[in-house]
């Protein structure tokens, strides 16, 4: 496979160690390479090896699909297949994706691609969305969580306290674009997000002195039922694939006996 371009590997891993904050040294005692070897790359004075590229992607602690750039810029093939949702997972992981939207029944749960695209979703997320949605003839396929959220045609007029639900939101994924800024699709989905009509301003310079809650919770009403949700996000630990390393599981809990009794009634 021939070389993206003379200089975009050397340019890519000085990127990527200063935006790590390391220095050379940093970066070779990390990778157990030479400090020398490690400017000769970055200098173009040196070629690496498929499993040179692969030792700093690990060493700079990269994103699967990040690693894949950096193997294409040095010359290489993908390292990482990113599986399709319609029939590439695993079974083993298709099965326990459905075992457990099934078990979290009738509360909802949904599974989100990178993008935060519901690619999975249980009976008791297909009854919230169907009741919260306000038009839904303006659905995506496949529908988009956030989308969902900031489009005043969808179920941005039934969350109660929607600017602090969406500035968190929106905080959490500009985070995720900067640990991933080859992922061209959620960097799409934060300007889209921004261009719906009465988004405030300052939502465009996220505050990442916030800390990131590891939970989330959301009120949301219709005519005279006010459901309360505490939500929670689950990811895979040592994903093998691009995928299965940015899919997010997010469950919604009941903060309340009245919304468990409404869940039921629904």
């Amino acid at each position: 496979m021939a070389r993206d371009e003379p200089g975009l590997f050397s340019a890519l891993l000085r990127h990527w160690r200063t935006k790590r904050g390391l220095s050379q040294l940093d970066l070779s005692l990390t990778a157990e390479v030479s400090s020398r070897h490690i400017s000769f790359l970055e200098t173009g004075r040196a070629q690496p090896s498929r499993e040179m590229v692969l030792i700093l992607g690990g060493a700079l602690d990269l994103t699967l699909r990040d690693q894949n750039v950096l193997l294409r810029s040095a010359g290489f093939s993908d390292q990482f297949a990113e599986p399709s949702w319609a029939d590439g997972l695993d079974p083993t992981i298709e099965r326990t994706l459905t075992s457990m939207l099934n078990k979290h029944e009738p509360f909802p749960m949904v599974v989100l691609s990178h993008a935060y695209d519901i690619v999975r979703v249980n009976q008791g997320g297909m009854r919230l969305m169907a009741w919260l949605v306000a038009d839904p003839t303006a659905l995506t396929a496949p529908p988009n969580l956030l989308r969902a959220l900031f489009d005043p045609r969808l179920a941005r007029s039934f969350v109660l306290d929607w600017e602090r639900v969406a500035r968190s939101l929106l905080t959490r994924i500009h985070r995720e674009s900067l640990a991933r800024p080859s992922d061209a699709a959620l960097s799409a989905l934060i300007r889209e997000l921004l261009s719906f009509p009465d988004v405030p301003a300052s939502f465009r310079a996220p505050d990442f002195t916030e800390t990131s809650e590891p939970t989330l919770s959301v009120r949301v009403r219709k005519a005279d039922v006010e459901l309360a949700f505490l939500t929670t996000v689950t990811q895979f630990d040592a994903p093998q694939n691009i995928t299965l390393q940015e899919l997010k599981i997010e469950s919604y809990f009941p903060l309340d006996d009245a919304t468990e009794a409404a869940l039921a009634a629904l």
